[in-house]
């Protein structure tokens, strides 16, 4: 069995993870599985130069293949904001981050709310390049938040084909859609890779 450490402490997201690679001969470690208290600085301009820099890091503390990645949501009508700040945008989290972004958007009329989730994966393995795979989510901003489920602005990313927000979907729903999902699929296509170079496949 493979052992992949996944570089965060955000059980939702270690769920969605855990989803994707159902199948696959991977077993999934957090930071705290493999004792590692240390974080990263997420100093990078890129959502790609973050989840690199959090790759190599976590694999040199772990010595262990690592899975690391950064999102971020984007709004056009901010420019790209919040973008690689999107977990310390306004310096709130939580509900009080949602109010934040409401409050940048309250003149900006629906049509002009157009949005977009980035993720973007690095896998990084002793001896080896990083590989990288992307996906992103188009949507658009709600006027305020609908929906119990996902975490972060899922309650305000209304997606247009779905007619709900991320929130109002179920975990299958979002995990075969969202901008996490397409990135980790094509992860999964890597990762069963290194399961037949390793020879646990």
């Amino acid at each position: 069995m493979l052992p992949l450490l996944v570089a965060t402490r955000n059980p939702g997201k270690l769920c969605e993870y855990a989803q994707i690679f159902a199948g696959l001969n991977i077993e999934l470690r957090t930071l705290t599985d493999v004792g590692i208290d240390d974080e990263v600085e997420e100093t990078g301009a890129t959502f790609a130069e973050n989840a690199r820099l959090k790759a190599e890091t976590y694999m040199q503390l772990s010595g262990l293949p690592t899975l690391a990645d950064d999102s971020g949501l984007e709004v056009a009508a901010l420019n790209g904001a919040p973008g690689v700040y999107s977990a310390r945008y306004g310096g709130v989290t939580g509900r009080a981050q949602l109010e934040y972004l409401l409050k940048q958007l309250e003149d900006v009329p629906f049509h002009n709310r157009v949005a977009r989730f980035v993720c973007c994966i690095a896998l990084a393995r002793p001896g080896y390049a990083i590989e990288y795979t992307e996906g992103t989510l188009s949507g658009v901003i709600e006027f305020e938040p609908r929906g119990e489920g996902g975490f972060g602005y899922d309650p305000l990313f209304y997606v247009l084909d779905a007619h709900m927000t991320l929130a109002e979907m179920t975990p299958e729903q979002k995990n075969a859609i969202s901008h996490r999902a397409v990135a980790a699929q094509a992860a999964r296509e890597i990762l069963a890779r290194w399961q037949i170079e390793s020879g646990a496949a």
